[in-house]
């Protein structure tokens, strides 16, 4: 048996690619977890504007007409994933397969020698936003880099990138990666990506709510991230007593993701949700948030133009039908389509 037929196997069965899922044909669920920067693979590091919708503008000083109510709650529970390691999945589980565009989302809570060796992706994205601690990312193209604490990689896996992600310090390293999908158009393009340092992330404060901007915009400030799938996401968070009400583009699937605190979310007599939920957002002008405790509440709130394509998933590889799962799998093997450096590399990790 070849060394990379010997990888592959061992990627389909290890505990980052466990289960399976697909909206079409068979189930094959995957995961991945934590990814660190590496430096640029073909592409600088601050694209042109996002391409999330122009509607996406400064937030509003009132309740919308239409408030985006929440439609599921879902906890994140914890679950082992890669060598060691631990992740709260929410997008990804069974109850909650996908979100259009999106794929899978991970709070992850990694310690070495616990992380995330070689494994291959092709046909999507994955977004990386340490909030404690730093992940290392090397991949089969001689990329390296470190993420830290408030970091942001977008690394755009595209028709095939080999790496591994493994944790850069002593201590615990936490952060959220989310996966998103790409069109069919896009799943076949060159691998790159988009690092930005914590300093370089756009920030804003409006009434003692502050956000920082990976993609999109908020309080009239725009994100320099490139989002090929149209994307909004952004880390609020709110001093007791605040009010927040978000626009979100009109027709994109939006969620939350609660990182400390709890909050009403969507409308004002809803109950309070903790942290480590997730919250599905139904149709609407956008998102309401009010903070009635008496310590900060943080969340990711992210949204996206849904796509509206079939999604058949195999571990690490996301595409559009089996036939292309099975090509997937046959040029990792074979080491050609993006995949011809594969058989022959090995991170240091």
């Amino acid at each position: 048996m070849t060394t990379t037929m010997m990888r592959l196997r061992q990627h389909l069965a290890s505990p980052i690619y466990t289960s399976a899922i697909a909206r079409i044909g068979n189930r094959a669920h995957h995961h991945r977890l934590p990814i660190a920067p590496p430096q640029k693979l073909r592409t600088t590091r601050t694209m042109s504007s996002s391409s999330s919708s122009a509607s996406d503008a400064a937030a509003a000083s009132a309740p919308f007409e239409k408030p985006r109510a929440v439609v599921k709650k879902l906890l994140a529970e914890s679950q082992p994933e890669g060598q060691g390691a631990t992740v709260r999945r929410s997008i990804g589980r069974h109850e909650l397969r996908n979100l259009d565009p999106f794929l899978m989302l991970d709070e992850f809570s990694v310690s070495k020698p616990a992380g995330f060796p070689d494994h291959p992706h092709r046909g999507f994205e994955t977004v990386t936003y340490m909030l404690e601690g730093a992940f290392t990312h090397q991949d089969f193209a001689g990329h390296k880099g470190t993420i830290r604490t408030g970091d942001v990689q977008w690394m755009t896996a595209g028709r095939g990138i080999v790496h591994s992600e493994m944790p850069a310090g002593d201590g615990v390293q936490k952060g959220l990666q989310l996966w998103i999908n790409l069109s069919s158009k896009d799943k076949m393009i060159e691998p790159r990506y988009q690092e930005l340092q914590s300093k370089d992330i756009s920030r804003a404060e409006k009434d003692g709510v502050e956000v920082r901007i990976i993609a999109g915009e908020a309080f009239g400030v725009r994100s320099p991230v490139y989002t090929r799938t149209p994307t909004m996401y952004m880390d609020f968070t709110m001093p007791p007593g605040s009010e927040l009400h978000q626009p979100v583009p009109e027709g994109w699937n939006a969620f939350v993701y609660i990182i400390d605190g709890e909050g009403v979310f969507g409308r004002e007599k809803s109950a309070a949700v903790g942290a480590h939920h997730c919250l599905v957002l139904g149709p609407g002008d956008g998102l309401s948030v009010w903070n009635r405790s008496g310590a900060p509440l943080r969340f990711a709130l992210v949204g996206g133009q849904p796509l509206g394509e079939p999604v058949v998933q195999h571990g690490p590889f996301v595409m559009n039908s089996r036939a292309e799962i099975q090509q997937a799998m046959e040029d990792y093997y074979y080491g050609k389509n993006g995949f011809e450096r594969a058989s022959q590399w090995t991170s240091s990790a």
